[in-house]
Formats: C-alpha cells, sequence, structure tokens
C-alpha cells in the first residue's frame, strides 16, 4: 500500500566485526569514586577501498557531560563521513566529539555513533583509545584513595519475584520479525541489508524481509542481491514475497492500477506467473518462504493494486493453489485483517491445505478489535502474520526531527504505538511483525533524506527499538507464560524460549522507572545479559546481578528493554 504519512502513508568479508574493548577515563568532580569504560569497534561492512564503523561507548564511571574520544590509525585509513559524531582527522589520529543531543553518558550508559572510511592494503581495528585525553587501560581507574574498610557488599538478590517465567505453559511459536524492501524503488544495498539483519553491533537482526513480486518478471532480478545477502548474512531469515498485481492484460479494467479483477480465466495463469517467480528466486540462490496471492485486495488505488473478494480468493488457493511450488501460500493481506477475505479459504478443506498462512495489515485493526487472537486460524494451525503497518505521525508538517534520536515526539510515537502494537501482536498469538520500508527517514535506518535529517544506512531509534524484539527473539523460539507482581504492574511484558535461552521483553511506557525488579526463570541460569533502550540509550548493555535462577534488574522509565537468560 501506498502510505500517505499517517494512515498509509561492494562485497564484505562475513567475518568483519572487531572488538576492542578498553576503558576510557573521563573528566569527573573530585571525589569520585572511579572512572572508566569500554568501547566496542566494529567494522560493519567492508569493500574494495572503503568500509563502515560503529563504535559504541559505555561508561562504567561517574556520569559524563561532554566526552571526546581518540584514536590512531596504523595502515592509512581515513575517516569520509560520520553520524552521531563529529569526526575530525589529522594524519592518522582522529578525534570523535559528541554532538548536543548525546553528550552525557550516564553511569553505564552508551553513547554511539558511525561512521564510513576508505582503506588501502589493509584496514585492521585500533588498538588504543582515550577519553578526554586519558589512555584506556582495560578497567576502571580510583580517583580517590580506597578506603581502608571496605563497603558493605549488597547482599544477593534471593526474594519475592516480581516477574515469574513459566516455561510449562507455551503459545505460538515465532516465525519471526522484519521490514519490506521498497517494492518500486531500488533495492538494500549490501550495507543496508547487513545493518537490518545482522546480530553485531549496532545491528538490527531483522529475521523476515518483505519483498514485492512484480507483475513485470524483467523487474525481478532488482532486488536478488539484498535477498541473498539477507539469507546468508543473517540468522534464518524469511522472505515473504507479496504482490501488487497481476500483468494488466490479465484484468478486467486492463490496468496495473485502480484495483481492477483478475479474469477467472487468468487463474492458471497467475498462479503459474507466482511459481515462475519462485522458482526464478530459487535458481539465484534465494528460497522464497511465504508468498503472498495478494497485498490488501481490499484497497484499489491509483498505483498498483487488484481486488478480490473473500471467494475468489478461496477458489483461486483451492484451484490453482498447488501450482505455486517450493513456497507456502499466504493470504490475504486485507488492509485491517478483515476475516472476510480469508475465512473463506479457511472453511474450504481443500483450499485450507493450499496455505501454509494468514496474513493481514494493521491499518485500522486494533479499531475494528481485531488485534486479538484469529480463533479460525488458530483452529486450524494457521500462523498469523502481520505484514504491514507504517505510522509516523510525529513529523507533523514534515519537521526535520528524525535524525535527532533524543526527539520526544519520535520516541513517544516509537514506544507508545509501534512497540505496543508488537507487545499486543505477540499477546495475541501472531507470529510474525513486519513494518514498512526498513529504510526511511521515519523508520529502522536512514534514507538520508535531507529534508528530515538521517543518515542513508545509519541505524535510528526507531529501528534500536525494534531490536529489542528482533535480535533477541529468534525464529523458532515459542512464547511463554508468566506471572507478574503488583511492583511490576506498569510493565507489559512477554516471555519466550528456544535455543537454550529465555527471553523476556519489557515496555515500561509508565514515567516512573521500576528499580531491582527481580525476575524468576524456571530453572536456575547461567548467566543473564540485560539490553536497554530508551530515548537516550540505543540497545545498551544495563547491569543484572544473577543469583540461581533469579536476576536483578532496574527497568528505566519510557524504556523497552531485553533481559535474556541462558540456561
Amino acid at each position: 500500500m501506498k502510505k500517505p504519512r499517517v494512515a498509509k502513508a561492494a562485497m564484505v568479508s562475513a567475518g568483519a566485526v572487531l572488538l576492542a574493548s578498553t576503558a576510557v577515563a573521563a573528566a569527573v568532580p573530585a571525589g569520585a569514586a572511579a572512572a572508566g569504560c569500554s568501547v566496542d569497534y566494529s567494522v560493519s561492512s567492508q569493500w574494495q577501498g572503503g568500509f563502515g564503523a560503529n563504535v559504541t561507548v559505555t561508561n562504567l564511571g561517574e556520569p559524563v557531560s561532554s566526552w571526546a574520544l581518540t584514536w590512531s590509525y596504523d595502515a592509512g585509513q581515513a575517516v569520509t563521513q560520520a553520524w552521531n559524531a563529529t569526526v575530525t582527522q589529522s594524519g592518522a589520529a582522529v578525534t570523535a566529539r559528541n554532538v548536543g543531543y548525546n553528550g552525557a553518558i550516564t553511569t553505564n550508559g552508551t553513547a554511539s555513533f558511525g561512521f564510513n572510511g576508505s582503506w588501502t592494503g589493509s584496514n585492521p581495528a585500533p588498538t588504543s583509545f582515550a577519553l578526554n585525553g586519558v589512555t584506556c587501560t582495560g578497567g576502571t581507574a580510583p580517583t580517590t584513595p580506597p578506603p581502608t574498610t571496605p563497603p558493605p557488599t549488597t547482599p544477593p538478590p534471593n526474594g519475592p519475584a516480581d516477574i515469574t517465567v513459566n516455561s510449562a505453559t507455551r503459545y505460538q511459536t515465532v516465525d519471526g520479525f522484519g521490514a519490506a524492501q521498497s517494492i518500486w524503488g531500488s533495492a538494500w544495498s549490501t550495507s543496508d541489508t547487513q545493518t537490518l539483519v545482522g546480530m553485531g553491533a549496532n545491528q538490527l537482526g531483522l529475521s523476515i524481509v518483505r519483498t514485492g513480486l512484480s507483475p513485470v518478471s524483467s523487474e525481478w532480478a532488482t532486488h536478488v542481491n539484498s535477498l541473498q545477502t539477507a539469507k546468508s548474512y543473517g540468522s534464518n531469515v524469511k522472505i515473504l514475497a507479496s504482490p501488487w498485481t497481476a500483468p494488466a492484460a490479465w484484468k478486467t479494467n486492463n490496468s496495473r492500477v485502480n484495483g481492477g479483477k483478475l479474469k477467472t480465466d487468468y487463474y492458471d495463469d497467475y498462479a503459474n506467473h507466482l511459481n515462475s517467480y519462485v522458482q526464478y528466486m530459487r535458481g539465484q540462490g534465494v528460497t522464497i518462504d511465504v508468498t503472498s496471492v495478494q497485498n490488501e485486495p481490499d484497497w484499489h488505488p491509483d498505483y498498483d493494486s487488484m481486488d478480490w473478494s473473500g471467494t475468489e480468493l478461496r477458489t483461486f488457493v483451492r484451484d490453482q493453489g498447488a501450482r505455486v511450488q517450493n513456497t507456502k501460500l499466504m493470504v490475504a493481506e486485507a488492509v485491517n485483517l478483515n476475516y472476510t477475505f480469508t475465512d473463506p479459504a479457511l472453511n474450504d478443506a481443500t483450499a485450507r491445505n493450499n496455505i501454509g498462512y494468514i496474513g493481514g495489515h494493521l491499518y485500522g485493526t486494533e479499531a475494528a478489535g481485531r488485534l486479538k487472537s484469529y480463533p479460525l486460524a488458530d483452529q486450524y494451525n494457521k500462523p498469523v502474520w502481520m505484514t504491514e503497518w507504517n505510522l509516523h505521525a510525529a513529523d507533523g508538517g514534515g519537521s526535520n526531527i528524525w535524525g535527532n534520536p533524543a526527539n520526544a515526539a519520535v520516541w513517544n510515537e516509537t514506544l507508545d504505538d509501534i512497540m505496543r502494537t508488537v507487545h499486543r501482536s505477540m499477546e495475541s498469538n501472531w507470529t510474525a511483525y513486519i513494518w514498512w520500508y526498513g529504510k526511511r527517514y521515519y523508520s529502522f535506518i536512514g534514507d538520508g533524506e535531507a529534508a528530515y535529517g538521517t543518515t542513508a544506512g545509519a541505524p535510528l531509534k526507531r529501528g534500536y527499538a525494534f531490536s529489542q524484539y528482533a535480535k533477541y527473539v529468534r525464529p523458532g523460539y515459542q512464547r511463554v507464560a508468566l506471572t507478574k507482581s503488583s511492583k511490576a504492574s506498569p510493565l507489559e511484558v512477554t516471555a519466550y524460549q528456544g535455543d537454550g535461552k529465555i527471553t523476556l521483553v519489557i515496555l515500561n511506557r509508565s514515567t516512573s522507572a521500576v528499580n531491582n525488579a527481580v525476575i524468576q526463570a524456571p530453572q536456575n541460569v547461567s548467566r543473564a545479559e540485560y539490553y536497554l533502550t530508551s530515548r537516550n540509550a540505543n540497545a545498551a548493555s544495563q547491569p543484572t546481578s544473577v543469583n540461581g535462577g533469579q536476576a536483578t534488574i532496574n527497568v528505566g522509565a519510557r524504556s523497552i528493554s531485553t533481559l535474556v537468560f541462558t540456561l
């Protein structure tokens, strides 16, 4: 669907992630206990003569109000473009200074920035960093003498649990979280795709890519490279192909646009067309996991579109669905998951046997009372995917707010609308959530459109927030039950189990933190990791203490966070 603003609106080495863990001293007040930090430097993509890098600084000491990180390149690399920091270079010496919105780093908080650079010969990672002129040493350094009497230690976190995971009660198996490529424009670049599907630092971990299935076969090659990259670079990435229309000559209005129905005597041709696309992509090494019969059969705009009724969709998948091989069919991606477009196929045994998934979009779905479990799909064990939504009302008349990750309007819409509906979708037993374009100024990575202030390919706040689900709730994980204490009542929480892990995604949309929250796993755990995104943090690692099957965490106000137990 073409989206109005509110309602609808180079080859890379696979192992090119390099980490340098260091400590950075910062200017701190007299009498502060310690100063230090860790620095993650990662090469996110590399091509002949160029590379992209991401840097994350975690402050381990007292809060700082501004920072300047320095390092040197030993092999002649040069920084050419940067985002979320002002980066200058003199010879081999590089200095990255905070910009206006990310100078303050709280204790255990982070600041992140990225840049593109050039190289010749080799591209080794820097071996040393310094903050505000102090050499990094790998730990914290006291700024006052240690006390003669050691301070009292904090007792282990044993105590009544605020959130208790019950893995004996299980719900849906998750297929993934994703976004769409440009349907009519150019494909994602290699580095864009890696940022969106990769599992490294400042990568977002998407596990589903939605792509358009053009009525013109000569256009199919456009997205081959990005889909190949997604499949090879990502982890268990699924591809959903969605057609907007059949070829014009097969339709009642003889046009690709303004709806028009598929003529019944072309049903077999259309099935063969869908199958030809799937087999073409297989020949390119790309498995199309799911193929939709139609994007938005109930929306007939003046761009690519095609009109179906639920009965017509039933007839098509019943009589022609078996022609589409090596993929699973989906119906029907209606604008608001209107059941009249899917009930007929579900109620027909032959049609039902020819489909693998039910799809629907989120436009108006909540208002229509359908942001909930779909009983008929559940009855016949057909997973429900939310395959498109787009909302960016925060920009109002087009204000330049999206390049500022700390903008309140951007964050409020992301947390209260986008992340809330992901949570609701999971509670509704849906198995996938797919956003509209992954690369756009209001989306997961910037598109560089000057009017909106984003850097092309750089992760945006909305992308970091979405990664709290996508990166840590992987395909095949199963949602499990939990209970909450009154202390945890402001929190919206779902829990998942898979790959020897239990993962909790926690939304705190209240204006108060929930500190020292005790999370109880169903068994002892070997370790716990905790990551948080807020207005001032981007999927930043947070401290957590573990004792047996419990972890204690601080859930920041107005945040989304993820706790990962390794069993």
